[in-house]
C-alpha cells in the first residue's frame, strides 16, 4: 500500500473503512483490465476490500456485454479484418468502444452501497460531483427505463440515473453482483466516437444523441485527480494510493485466459 490520504466527509457507509485506491499509469489491452477488475471483485468478496481503479486501454477495444449477443450482432470477419482487440467483460450491458477515455471500476463488499440500483446511483452520484467540480455541467439521466441488449450500443441510449452532459451519455457503466460483493466498472468519455460501434454493427441500427461526437477540454490527468478527490471526500474512510500492485496482477493472473479465450469473447 501507499500514502494514505485525508479520509472522506460524506456519504454512505458506517464507521471507519479503509479504501484502496489504484491510479493504474500503465495502459492495458482488454483482457488484463477485465481480468485485473475480476481479482478486485475477488478482493471485495473474500477479504471485504474497497477499491477503486483507474486505468486506461491499449490497444483501443470493443468490449461486449456478459450476455450481449455479439457474434450475431457485430461483424466478426470486419472486425478481424480491421485487426480491432475485443473482449467479453464479466458485467452486463451492451458493446462500448475504449479509446479516448478514463475508465474506473469500484469493487466493495454490498453492503456498503446496498440493493444495485441504489449503488448504481451513488457511483453515478460521485461521478456527477467529480465532473462538475472541473466545471463539467454533468447531471444525472431522469427515470427511464434499462434499455434491453437489443437496444444497440452502451452510449446510443441512455437508462436512468447515467451521467449526462447535455443530451450526451459521457459515462457508461456496468455491474455485477456475486456472494456478498460487488464490481461497477465504466467508461468516461473524455473524446470518443462510439460510431465505431456503429459502423460494426451487422443490418440497420438507429442512430441518435449517443452517437454525436464528444470532446472535453479537460486532460485525462485532470479528470482523473477529480475522481479520486470526489470519491474521497463522499465515501468515508482513510484513502490509501496503492503502488505494490504484485499481489492484485497475481490474483489477476489466474482470470487471464478466459478473458483471452475467443470462446469467452464470441460465446454468443
Amino acid at each position: 500500500m501507499g500514502k494514505g490520504l485525508a479520509a472522506g466527509r460524506r456519504g454512505s457507509g458506517a464507521g471507519t473503512e479503509t479504501w484502496n485506491l489504484w491510479i493504474d499509469e500503465q495502459p492495458r489491452p482488454g483482457w488484463a483490465n477485465m481480468a485485473i477488475d475480476q481479482a478486485l471483485l475477488d478482493c471485495a468478496e473474500h477479504r471485504g476490500e474497497n477499491w477503486l481503479r483507474l486505468y486506461r486501454w491499449d490497444p483501443y477495444c470493443l468490449s461486449f456485454g456478459r450476455h450481449e449477443p455479439a457474434f450475431r450482432r457485430y461483424d466478426v470477419d470486419r472486425i478481424a479484418a480491421l485487426g480491432l482487440d475485443t473482449v467479453r467483460r464479466p458485467t452486463g450491458g451492451r458493446a462500448v468502444w475504449h479509446s479516448r477515455e478514463l475508465t474506473y471500476s469500484v469493487a466493495a463488499p454490498s453492503a456498503r452501497f446496498g440493493a444495485l440500483q441504489a449503488a448504481y446511483i451513488e457511483i453515478h452520484e460521485m461521478l456527477r460531483g467529480a465532473l462538475r467540480g472541473i466545471g463539467i455541467g454533468a447531471s444525472l439521466a431522469a427515470n427511464a427505463p434499462t434499455p434491453g441488449l437489443d437496444a444497440g450500443a452502451c452510449f446510443a441510449r441512455a437508462a436512468g440515473g447515467e451521467v449526462m452532459v447535455g443530451e450526451r451519455k459521457v459515462v457508461g457503466s456496468a455491474q455485477l453482483r456475486r456472494g456478498s460483493a460487488l464490481l461497477q466498472h465504466g467508461s468516461i468519455l473524455l473524446e470518443d466516437e462510439q460510431q465505431v460501434v456503429l459502423d460494426l454493427t451487422r443490418g440497420r441500427v438507429e442512430s441518435g444523441p449517443g452517437y454525436l461526437p464528444h470532446k472535453t477540454q479537460h486532460s485525462i490527468g485532470d479528470v482523473r485527480e477529480a475522481v479520486a478527490t470526489a470519491a474521497a471526500s463522499r465515501w468515508r474512510g482513510i484513502w490509501r494510493r496503492v503502488t505494490e500492485t504484485g499481489p492484485v496482477l497475481c490474483l489477476a493472473a489466474a482470470h487471464i485466459p478466459q478473458f483471452q479465450s475467443p470462446a469467452w469473447t464470441w460465446a454468443r
